[in-house]
């Protein structure tokens, strides 16, 4: 793509070395054979024969030598409900025994399958026909019933290890829902009219109040808090996080649905149509060439110094972004030496150039008008304008030629040269208007209580992150895929080595993913419902966060082959599995790069680009935190949407960096000039006098609280004056009211003795001292 702007391109002489594009498609999730596959760690292999022959026990005796995919489906119904019943027995291991028989339905009969194909095909008929019997409502059952087990919770607390084994009945109820859940969700051409029936009234029976008063979803919630607050660490957090992506991926929509959502949002307003689909957009956009490395460079200046300078002989290539940049979280040792931002798109500006440049060849006769469909294409996005843009620039503009100014006022023109008339009419013309500004102006002229467990979730990501340490206070994250005995041998080893780095992997996938689907519906649905999710995460350190997360080799984290190919569902269950070696295993698969690492990075970087846009105070901890250098070693990875959002994270705070970083980087900023779209009359490249504006960053996240306040004490108070409700002073009221305590307090409130009053210190005497 080819650029219209000052900046000079040019072919990059290192072509011929480059990587290719990763050929990545984004979408709310992968295939569905990965995404069930990845339900499953390497380390429960094993229980996939355990399950196949508890069912084929029971099912001996019932069908009389026929097999399940012979039976008739009213022969199939009947034996569902057998398995039902049973389902109520009070022996908790028969109730086990019954539970893996159904999830071998819901694997799909794969001992009656000759290719993966058919498992997925009599997987998808067994559990539309599992959910039509009324099985998910007694999983649902038995699954509060384990979260309220106390005496699992608490030998779970004083286990010095937990491993795969303590969580067995957990696992086995999440995976039968998870795979019905992402079965159910999916929409196939071949469909039959009552599956399309049941998947509407599986969806909103999961987003209607299913147990307690509540929806499923938030069930998940509170098993994801208890995990985090370690009062149940055997929980099995991939599972269970998986399963509650799913559901809110299914009860309130993907990207494709916020799409629509967002095109009848703005007809309800009378906001005019979006100028564009950005998914289209996204999707569309060429990757830039990725930063050379230092020996590269290194390699080029050599080659000028031979003479070697037959393509590019004005091209001074050493000089291109090289600025000396220092990472937060990197010791001097660790400096990376490829923080060169070269060759993004091949790119020269004049001032990086080291000899004086001839004056450009006359221009060629004119052309007829036909020969114009030859010109390159012109920029992905249609500028955008904010009203307060135009209200700035027309106080500006009455300042200067008039002397005073009109407020808000956007429409008188009286007294200013016509230039400024033409000016405005171009402004008003890219006029935005997002939906979010006017619940704000709705909300201001009106003059959730929604703490959505932001904290756990980012303990989770922290935990599950390649660049965390192991610290003995963090929780555990590895007690679902650790086996009871731990490897003896050194292939043993390897291979749970390859399972834990990939269930890191998967964690951090369906939190990021979990993480960006909230934001985006929350700012549908009322942009500040949005801004405390939003705040909450920035109080709990999520910007740091992520930062760390991209401080590392991002290139080895895209590529990482932590999987085992002949060991995936549905695979492992319909082929002889070959004898494991040490080369099989260090093999891979062999793809390009990994599809959900690509997908996390994506998520991550939307979730910071949400969290920044339009503030400036987030937009300072970027630059506070340097994540100019982390940010632009992430552009090395040749893929167009992931390169958008890093550049749009450096487009925001260019301004902050100084000169010399921009002059220094006059590829990024070609490339952030190429893919990012322009608001006009923001001067992000240039940063005029923005050391003398007086930001306030503490006022402004104030300021934004307040409002946050007064929209949940108009929308969610139950006593609208409850500041000015008088204070109860009497002692024998106070102790005689009925306070509500969690839970799970009465299981773990001697443990909080034991840590927060007998073991610490108490200073007696201070207490009769006067003050």
């Amino acid at each position: 793509m080819m650029c219209k702007c000052k900046y000079v391109c040019f072919c990059s002489s290192q072509s011929s070395m480059e990587s290719p594009n990763l050929e990545f498609e984004y979408g709310d999730t992968d295939s569905l054979a990965a995404e069930l596959s990845e339900l499953y760690s390497y380390t429960e292999e094993p229980e996939f024969a355990l399950n196949r022959d508890y069912f084929e026990e029971d099912f001996r005796s019932h069908a009389r030598g026929r097999r399940w995919t012979e039976l008739t489906l009213e022969e199939q119904r009947s034996y569902v409900m057998r398995l039902l019943d049973a389902l109520e027995v009070t022996d908790r291991d028969k109730r086990l025994k019954v539970a893996r028989a159904i999830l071998y339905l819901a694997q799909g009969v794969f001992d009656e399958c000759d290719t993966e194909v058919d498992v997925l095909h009599w997987s998808r008929h067994n559990v539309f026909l599992l959910y039509d019997m009324g099985i998910f409502t007694a999983l649902l059952e038995l699954l509060s019933m384990e979260i309220d087990n106390n005496q699992a919770c608490s030998s779970a607390v004083r286990k010095p290890a937990i491993s795969l084994a303590d969580s067995t009945e957990l696992r086995v109820l999440l995976s039968i829902m998870y795979l019905m859940v992402e079965t159910i969700r999916g929409q196939t051409e071949d469909d039959r009219p009552e599956w399309r029936t049941a998947r509407e009234a599986f969806k909103n029976e999961l987003g209607s109040p299913l147990y307690n008063g509540e929806p499923f979803a938030l069930l998940l919630f509170t098993m994801v808090t208890k995990f985090c607050s370690m009062n149940a660490p055997h929980f099995p957090m991939k599972k269970v996080l998986l399963l509650l992506w799913k559901t809110i991926l299914f009860t309130l929509g993907g990207f494709e649905e916020l799409q629509e959502m967002k095109v009848r949002g703005r007809e309800g307003l009378r906001l005019p149509p979006l100028t564009e689909d950005s998914i289209k957009v996204v999707r569309a956009m060429r990757a830039a060439s990725p930063p050379a490395s230092a020996m590269e460079l290194i390699e080029q200046q050599q080659q000028q110094k031979r003479g070697r300078r037959s393509r590019r002989p004005l091209v001074k290539q050493d000089s291109l972004d090289t600025y000396n940049e220092r990472d937060p979280f990197k010791n001097d040792e660790e400096e990376d030496p490829e923080d060169a931002d070269s060759g993004i798109e091949g790119e020269v500006d004049p001032l990086d150039r080291d000899v004086i440049i001839q004056p450009p060849p006359p221009p060629p006769p004119l052309r007829p008008p036909t020969e114009r469909v030859n010109f390159p294409k012109g920029l992905p996005w249609a500028p955008k304008v904010r009203e307060k843009d135009i209200e700035h620039f027309l106080e500006t503009s009455r300042n200067k030629f008039i002397g005073f100014t009109l407020g808000n006022d956007t429409d008188t023109l009286v007294g200013l040269p016509r230039p400024i008339h033409e000016s405005v009419k171009t402004l008003k013309q890219h006029k935005y208007v997002s939906i979010a500004e006017v619940q704000i102006k709705k909300e201001d002229e009106l003059s959730l209580h929604c703490h959505l467990f932001q904290i756990a979730l980012l303990k989770l990501l922290l935990a599950a992150a390649p660049t965390s340490k192991a610290k003995t206070d963090s929780i555990n994250i590895l007690a679902d895929v650790l086996p009871e005995e731990m490897p003896i041998t050194v292939l043993q080893s390897m291979k749970l080595g390859i399972d834990v780095n990939r269930h890191k992997e998967i964690l951090v996938k369906a939190i990021s993913a979990l993480l960006l689907l909230l934001l985006k519906h929350f700012k549908l649905n009322h942009i500040y419902q949005f801004e405390i999710v939003s705040q909450h995460l920035v109080f709990a350190n999520c910007i740091p966060l992520i930062l760390k997360f991209f401080n590392q080799n991002i290139m080895s984290y895209i590529s990482a082959k932590n999987s085992i190919c002949v060991l995936d569902f549905a695979h492992c269950v319909v082929h002889e599995m070959p004898e494991l070696t040490a080369e099989s295993l260090e093999a891979g698969d062999s793809n390009q790069f990994c599809w959900r690492n690509l997908f996390s990075c994506i998520n991550l970087l939307r979730i910071l680009n949400k969290l920044t846009k339009w503030k400036h105070s987030r937009t300072m901890m970027l630059v506070v935190f340097k994540s100019a250098p982390i940010l632009k070693r992430a552009l090395k990875v040749k893929q167009a949407m992931m390169q958008l959002y890093v550049l749009k994270l450096l487009k925001i705070q260019t301004k902050y960096l100084g000169r010399q970083w921009r002059k220094s980087n006059m590829k990024t900023m070609s490339a952030i000039y190429q893919k990012v779209r322009h608001r006009l009359n923001d001067d992000w490249a240039y940063g005029n006098d923005i050391d003398a504006r007086p930001w306030d960053f503490q006022a402004e996240e104030c300021a934004l609280r307040e409002s946050i306040e007064k929209f949940n004490s108009r929308r969610y108070d139950k006593n609208r004056n409850g500041d000015f409700a008088p204070v109860d002073n009497c002692l024998q009221s106070v102790l005689g009211q009925r306070v509500e305590l969690p839970e799970d307090f009465h299981y773990s409130y001697e443990m909080w003795l034991e840590r927060e009053v007998f073991s610490q210190p108490i200073q007696w005497e201070g207490l009769l001292q006067q003050p």
